[in-house]
């Protein structure tokens, strides 16, 4: 019988990996493709000002959904565990408590990211010139933020059992009504920064209903039942025990990360608008990390459940090396067409010039932070997931905000605060490296 469900405990494991990837690195690759149309209708239909506003909200909205997806990462690792050691009732306990989890934090977060946006963006330092439009657009952005954590709990159950390709679907199906929505409510019916909150809200909550409809109706071992969602007192404990170091890891790193806006918000919103055009350009460059890092994270939790241990170390390899030369060959491309693609966002040459100050900086480490990060995701996917939140939160999140506050000091330059990824990028690295090679990190204790 034909079955959407995949173990990668045997067979290639360079096949494995690519194949559970390439679906993930298509779906991201649609996710950033609207979210950057969101940008590229706003700076060339509403001007500067609203394409500082919303790009200037990304780390903020981060920072209050990271700790709930980072606990999603935590279900997920326990569902692949239990299914490569073909323990299927506590696959189904695993994934009911993550679809409870998933309805209680969208409740929570909807209430904490409408009331609380408007603070936290004056302790960004927000423009007076931008402070409406960021407001307007992250409030009705969090009115329907549970589209976005119920998609993710779906996603993640689905990639847990090694069925990558739905996720995939049901995102091109979002990403292309997005895509039309956000021209239709910004170029046409003239909205403004709203419009392009309510087609992100809409787009959302077609990809849960796809994506729910699946996990109801199919016949895998993922079918949810109604009087099983619940928080199974076996599996919440499990769950918390890796999701919560990878949540608290999101959440302060993301904290650091509203830091450095709030450090770029200090320049104006010309420097605003320059840096979160690039940013967005780079999200395109870190698909392929981001999709390893997840690919790597199954195959590892899967393996280490089944005793497969050379396995492990073989994907693992594997996985780090193939995903750095892919960034650093993107990171080139950036570093050569910055120009030329940023000029897509805004036609102003002043935003132009400070992207393409950024771009040459960070183009030339993302080989760095493509180590850190698929090696954050093999070592959640062993179940160390105090591992990368250790050494994310001591150089992404301490020594970051501690670099960019001594230098401003030193040196008021904007390029102060562009050159504070790459350093802690290259540091942590470092660190990830003397722990894969000098501890015993494929000892499996779920």
């Amino acid at each position: 019988m034909k079955t959407n469900t995949r173990l990668m405990t045997t067979g290639s494991i360079q096949k494995n990996i690519i194949s559970f990837a390439l679906p993930i690195f298509i779906g991201s690759l649609f996710q950033q493709l609207y979210n950057t149309t969101d940008s590229l209708v706003v700076g060339n239909y509403v001007g500067k000002e609203a394409l500082a506003a919303i790009t200037s909200c990304a780390p903020m909205i981060f920072l209050l959904v990271g700790l709930f997806q980072g606990i999603f990462v935590g279900a997920g690792v326990v569902i692949s565990n239990f299914f490569g050691s073909g323990n299927l009732p506590s696959v189904r306990k695993a994934i009911h408590t993550a679809v409870a989890f998933g309805l209680a934090s969208s409740l929570v977060l909807t209430l904490l990211g409408y009331l609380g946006s408007p603070h936290l963006l004056r302790w960004m330092g927000t423009p007076d010139s931008v402070f409406q439009d960021a407001n307007t657009y992250i409030q009705i952005y969090f009115l329907g933020i549970g589209s976005l954590i119920l998609y993710n709990t779906a996603a993640g159950i689905l990639r847990a059992v090694g069925d990558s390709r739905h996720p995939l679907y049901f995102l091109i199906i979002a990403s292309i009504l997005n895509i039309v929505l956000d021209i239709l409510f910004v170029a046409v019916f003239h909205l403004g920064i709203a419009g392009t909150a309510y087609a992100t809200i809409i787009s959302q909550t077609v990809s849960v209903f796809f994506s729910f409809r699946l996990l109801f109706t199919s016949k895998e071992i993922y079918k949810i039942e109604l009087r099983q969602i619940r928080f199974h007192d076996s599996m919440l404990p499990k769950i918390l025990k890796i999701g919560i170091p990878s949540g608290i890891q999101n959440s302060v790193t993301s904290l650091a990360n509203v830091f450095v806006q709030a450090s770029i918000n200090l320049f104006g919103a010309t420097a605003m608008a320059g840096n979160g055009a690039f940013l967005r350009i780079q999200g395109f460059a870190l698909i392929p990390v981001t999709s390893f890092a997840l690919a790597l994270t199954t195959y590892t939790s899967q393996n280490l459940g089944a005793g497969e241990l050379d396995r492990v170390k073989k994907g693992a390899r594997f996985g780090i090396i193939f995903s750095m030369i892919l960034a650093e060959s993107i990171g080139l491309l950036l570093y050569l067409y910055a120009g030329p693609l940023l000029s897509l966002f805004s036609r102003d040459s002043e935003v132009i010039a400070i992207g393409i100050q950024k771009a040459r900086i960070a183009s030339t480490f993302l080989f760095a932070v493509a180590l850190s990060h698929t090696m954050a995701g093999l070592f959640r996917g062993a179940g160390k997931s105090i591992v990368p939140m250790s050494v994310m939160l001591s150089c992404w999140c301490i020594i970051r905000m501690l670099y960019i506050k001594i230098g401003l000091t030193i040196l008021m330059d904007i390029r102060i605060v562009f050159w504070a990824y790459p350093i802690t990028w290259t540091l942590s690295s470092i660190l990830f490296l003397t722990y894969y090679f000098t501890s015993g990190w494929m000892k499996n204790k779920l």
